[in-house]
């Protein structure tokens, strides 16, 4: 059997920048207020009037920078993995549109529909196929247009100032040495809390006709919802459980931990890992402050920016954890 090691790593986010300031034109909100229960500065925001930017289209700008980094063209690649929330369409997925767009021959794409956690667990989907010898080469990406489906208003606030727009991808290829790359992933999923955060419409429970037919201008149905103070208990006590598991499982102790890099949700939670884990920041990549949550993308985007910030190295015992919608969580443990 085979294991699987990242040999690529390409990111992309949004030109346009929307800072806490810029969103008081639309809400009553403040810098000050936004900062100290998010810890987000920034974020980037497609602009429909002078981007053609899509879901889609971010993921296929940095898969092909993680294809080049890889030392491989598009041909080499056999399989895709595309992770979102945000797709182009309600279907198809965001994955055969980054095969079209790269002009790939005719392999295989899944959409992994995970949210938060929807990177670690298109990562182990990937894992798998490789660690089987399927695969030689697996595109994982993560990818998400969140502007697009916002409620920018006062009402909205609560999770309109967390989201932010991007993309991060990497190339997942045959590794002989059992001792490199993917070690382990750890996926875990508690559905009776999915109302907690999530967005009921349109679905094909609530279909468009019903929601035209009532036209109810307080329905908020088709906004993402969020329990801020549940979401938060639950996630800190997630993250740390996926993260032992993952020691746990390969003889490893929190000491040996080079780099943590978790999903970036909430400045804070990061912060309440760090400390009872007792890393130090050199120790935990975090980028929230310029791009706000990003979902399924924000583990790629902090992973491609630690390695090129020259913070991850050869030989390194990288983690990765997610907590989100679902609730769904998980971990990946990684020899770099």
């Amino acid at each position: 059997m085979y294991n699987s090691r990242i040999t690529g790593l390409g990111k992309y986010v949004p030109e346009n920048v929307v800072t806490n300031d810029d969103l008081k034109q639309w809400m009553d909100t403040s810098d000050e207020w936004i900062q100290e229960r998010t810890g987000i500065k920034e974020r980037r925001w497609i602009d429909p009037k002078t981007s053609d930017d899509t879901t889609s289209i971010m993921g296929a700008k940095a898969a092909k920078i993680a294809i080049e980094r890889a030392g491989l063209t598009k041909d080499d690649i056999d399989f895709i993995v595309f992770a979102t929330l945000s797709p182009d369409m309600y279907f198809p997925g965001g994955g055969v549109r980054v095969q079209e767009l790269l002009e790939m021959d005719t392999i295989g794409a899944i959409d992994v529909r995970n949210q938060c956690s929807g990177f670690i667990y298109g990562l182990s989907v990937a894992d798998q196929f490789i660690k089987t010898g399927m695969y030689k080469n697996v595109l994982v990406i993560g990818s998400e247009n969140h502007s697009g489906g916002l409620e920018r208003s006062t009402r909205g606030r609560g999770v309109t100032v967390i989201f932010g727009d991007g993309a991060g991808a990497v190339v997942l290829s045959r590794e002989e040495d059992n001792f490199k790359g993917i070690l382990s992933t750890h996926l875990h999923s508690e559905g009776k809390h999915a109302k907690e955060l999530a967005l009921e419409g349109p679905s094909t429970g609530r279909w468009v006709d019903t929601i035209m037919e009532k036209n109810d201008p307080d329905d908020v149905s088709y906004y993402p919802y969020m329990n801020g103070q549940f979401v938060f208990k639950h996630a800190v006590v997630r993250f740390s459980e996926a993260i032992v598991e993952g020691l746990n499982a390969n003889n490893l102790q929190k000491e040996d931990i080079d780099m943590l890099i978790p999903h970036q949700a909430n400045l804070r939670i990061a912060q309440f890992i760090q400390k009872k884990f007792r890393l130090s920041d050199d120790q935990v990549y975090n980028n929230i402050m310029r791009y706000g949550n990003t979902t399924a993308a924000s583990i790629p985007i902090a992973l491609t920016e630690a390695w090129e910030d020259g913070k991850i190295k050869e030989g390194d015992n990288v983690v990765l954890a997610a907590f989100g919608s679902g609730f769904t969580w998980g971990s990946a443990i990684i020899k770099w």
